[in-house]
This record gives structure tokens, C-alpha cells and sequence, in this order.
């Protein structure tokens, strides 16, 4: 039988060999599986960054109100209330609930009020950090408001 002889620079060789296989293995694994999947942070990134400038204009306008807009977390949910000196019929636009630890659970609700308030019921809400817009309009002109609530 005869014996095998390995020398360092081999070996080290084959060390280095076996070490970049066990990497890539795992650098393939995470690509492939979707349980790894890298998120973009929304959808159609680049058509929302050009229409920045429309976002600030309306954020001053929601700013300018005599009585602002107030999102508040309540024991039945979250509720959106509107400056009450504005007539409610008039207001339209939609409410964005983000989730920015899982984009699954983002959702939206159209605003149709009844009162100058609006209940998002906390049974459609997961518990943790969520981001809330509410863009509407009233008589023209646009409003946006935003804020980050734990829930």
C-alpha cells in the first residue's frame, strides 16, 4: 500500500478549495430559497421618487390646516380624525397602512366617512411597527399626512 504524501502548500490549497466551496454552497442556498427573499422596500421604487415634490407640497398644505389631521391608536384600533371644522363629505383619498417587516400586510383603505373620524379596526392589524398615509384631497387640493405607530 502505498502512502499518500501531502505537503502545507497542498494542503493549504485544498484547505482554501474546500472553504470557497462551503461559502459559495451557502451563498447559492440563500439566493435560491424564498424563505431568504430581499424585499424592495416598495413597489415601483423609482415612479414613487419622482413624485416627491408632490409629496412635500401636499405635507405643507396638510401642515398650513388650522386644526391638522390626527391619527391616534385606540383600544378598538386606530382612528384617523380629520379637522373637524372641514366638511366631511367632501374629503377623498386613501389611507396606506405600510408594514415595514413585512410587505404581506401591507394594505390600503379607500376614505368614505360618515363622520369626521375613521376606524381602521385593530382585528386587521398584526401587532409591531406599522407606517400610516393618508393622502386626500378636499375641494382640490391635496393633502398628505404620515406617522410611524407601534400597535
Amino acid at each position: 500500500m502505498s502512502k499518500i504524501k501531502i505537503n502545507w502548500g497542498t494542503a493549504i490549497v485544498i484547505a482554501f478549495a474546500l472553504f470557497m466551496g462551503f461559502i459559495l454552497f451557502f451563498v447559492f442556498r440563500v439566493q435560491s430559497d424564498h424563505k431568504y427573499d430581499n424585499e424592495l422596500v416598495t413597489e415601483e421604487y423609482y415612479k414613487k421618487e419622482a413624485l416627491v415634490q408632490n409629496d412635500i407640497d401636499s405635507e405643507q398644505n396638510a401642515n398650513a390646516l388650522s386644526e391638522k389631521l390626527a391619527i391616534v391608536t385606540t383600544e378598538e384600533g386606530v382612528q384617523i380624525n380629520f379637522p373637524k371644522d372641514l366638511d366631511f363629505t367632501s374629503i377623498k383619498g386613501t389611507v396606506s397602512l405600510y408594514r415595514p417587516s413585512n410587505q404581506k400586510l401591507d394594505f390600503a383603505i379607500p376614505i368614505a366617512l360618515s363622520t369626521s373620524d375613521l376606524l381602521i379596526p385593530k382585528k386587521n392589524l398584526v401587532g409591531g411597527l406599522w407606517d400610516i398615509t393618508v393622502q386626500w384631497t378636499y375641494q382640490g387640493k391635496s393633502y398628505l399626512n404620515k406617522k410611524e405607530i407601534y400597535f
